[in-house]
């Protein structure tokens, strides 16, 4: 994996998405986060005209109007987005969950931690690993 500059974090719930970017600040301040609350959203914001593309994705799985499932689907179906990882970051820990992410192409699969060094220690482990 090259350097990650820019990250996206596919999110619907709003405490979840401020604790990720207080952990991503922790272990990595270098990295520039935006966050989308649905697959929709995050769709609008890659397909905007000159929107920077992010180096690494972190999805939900259980979001309104287009879940992670369905956004992964179709992100990997489109040319100019499906090279980019997609770290699957979600409450579920169903086996099935894990299986049809990866085979939908995610690059991993984590279960959001309850402990705030924990998801540090997730994060930094996923962006460092090549």
């Amino acid at each position: 994996m090259s350097p990650i500059s820019y990250l996206l974090l596919v999110d619907d719930d709003q405490d979840d998405q401020q604790i990720f970017a207080e952990a991503l600040e922790n272990v990595a301040p270098e990295i520039q986060i935006i966050t989308a609350s649905n697959g929709l959203e995050a769709m609008h914001k890659l397909n905007t005209p000159k929107a920077k593309q992010p180096d690494i994705i972190f999805l939900d799985l259980n979001m309104p109007m287009m879940n992670g499932k369905e956004f992964l689907e179709e992100l990997k179906k489109t040319k100019s987005f499906s090279h980019i990882p997609v770290v699957i970051y979600t409450t579920s820990s169903r086996r099935e969950d894990e299986e049809d992410t990866l085979a939908l192409g995610a690059a991993h699969f984590l279960v959001k931690p309850h402990d705030y060094s924990e998801l540090c220690r997730q994060i930094k482990q996923v962006l460092e690993r090549p």
